[in-house]
């Protein structure tokens, strides 16, 4: 079984900044693409962004030269650097990730999430 846990989410005034992580755990063999959502009340979960296992990244167009992902391959974790948020960026904040975990001998591929962070900017 393999879980994402995120952290860093709080309360933060607008033109403040963030930081976000997201450590996978489990029987992890290798994490492929790993990314992060967010779902404002009333909306469908949306994409911020998305960073490969080589790195490179893939941004919402709402979120470029704002926000910035990072990953460390070696804490299997990734992180999301927020700068200059704005209230409309309150959500709650989704770690994704494409994992491939084993049991035994057999490996299985599987996507995963974690269970959430809230982000709220105050104007």
């Amino acid at each position: 079984q393999v879980q994402l846990v995120e952290s860093g989410g709080g309360l933060v005034q607008a033109g403040g900044s963030l930081r976000l992580s997201c450590a996978a755990s489990g029987r992890i063999v290798s994490i492929n693409d790993m990314g992060w959502y967010r779902q404002a009340p009333g909306n469908q979960r949306e994409l911020v962004g998305t960073i490969r296992s080589g790195g490179s990244t893939n941004y919402a167009d709402s979120v470029k030269g704002r926000f910035t992902i990072s990953r460390d391959n070696a804490k299997n974790t990734v992180y999301l650097q927020m700068n200059s948020l704005a209230p409309e960026d309150t959500a709650v904040y989704y770690c994704n990730a494409d994992v491939v975990s084993s049991r035994g001998m057999v490996y299985y591929n599987g996507n995963y999430w974690g269970q959430g962070t809230q982000v709220t900017v105050s104007s």
